[in-house]
């Protein structure tokens, strides 16, 4: 049991990359706060979570509100007593078109879900891991931010401020004994998967994008959720400020 005794929060868990991990963790031991804004998907995770033998409680908040940060880190410690890690990994895509013609209203959500939730989850969960002493972070970011996509460019920026973020965060943090890594996955079979091919996955759309990946496969839920356990297990205790690229070798 890899995370036994640990206590996760993993946004936006209803569905996806995110299900995936909350699934993953707890097989591994791991207490988890299912998050998610759909309360349908998140509450359908943490009944199989408990169903299949594990703990997780699902708990509803917008993530790139303060207060509802705040509300979930403090639901960790009041359900579970604390809280070891945090996976950012709620996130909002961009429908392929050029830069230009993405509403103002939609680059504000982008960089609200995928970039300003990081920040209120180190301001609302950084306190909770100091109590327990250290902690882990890993926050989903994209091979967008290595390797961009035309058509994509307000979420390749989003996703490239995770990375920086996400290294600037490993240094500050170090001497607190909390590491902070990324995943980057490449294009998964996903409900993003039609917004990044601009509204619908036709065959030749899903040729293109399969033609970019050596492996020949999109990433699946369990790839990502893989990395993101030993990014977040003490198997992992040396390592910190990596944006581990999950992509079959498309950023080669």
């Amino acid at each position: 049991m890899r995370l036994k005794d640990k206590v996760a929060i993993v946004t936006g868990a209803g569905a996806g990359f995110g299900a995936g991990i909350a699934r993953r963790f707890a097989e591994e031991g791991a207490k988890v706060i299912v998050n998610d804004i759909n309360v349908d998907n998140g509450e359908d995770v943490a009944g199989d979570i408990a169903n299949h033998g594990g703990t997780a409680t699902f708990k509803a908040a917008d993530i790139a509100s303060s207060d509802d940060m705040a509300a979930l880190v403090a639901a960790a410690a009041a359900e579970y007593g604390g809280l070891d890690i945090m996976v950012n990994n709620a996130g909002v895509p961009q429908r392929n078109m050029p830069m230009t013609e993405v509403s103002e209203d939609a680059f504000d959500q982008i960089f609200a879900v995928n970039v300003k939730s990081i920040y209120w989850s180190a301001i609302h969960a950084i306190p909770e891991m100091r109590k327990r002493g250290g902690g882990a972070f890993v926050n989903t970011s994209s091979t967008a931010a290595l390797s961009p996509r035309a058509g994509l460019v307000w979420y390749n920026g989003s996703k490239g401020a995770v990375n920086n973020i996400t290294k600037g965060m490993a240094i500050e943090l170090a001497a607190d004994k909390i590491r902070v890594n990324a995943v980057c996955p490449v294009a998964g079979e996903t409900q993003m998967l039609a917004e990044f091919a601009g509204g619908e996955v036709t065959p030749e759309k899903r040729e293109m994008f399969l033609n970019t990946i050596p492996l020949g496969r999109f990433s699946q839920p369990l790839d990502i959720a893989n990395a993101a356990l030993f990014l977040a297990s003490d198997e992992a205790s040396m390592i910190t400020g990596i944006c581990m690229e999950v992509d079959g070798g498309r950023c080669i």
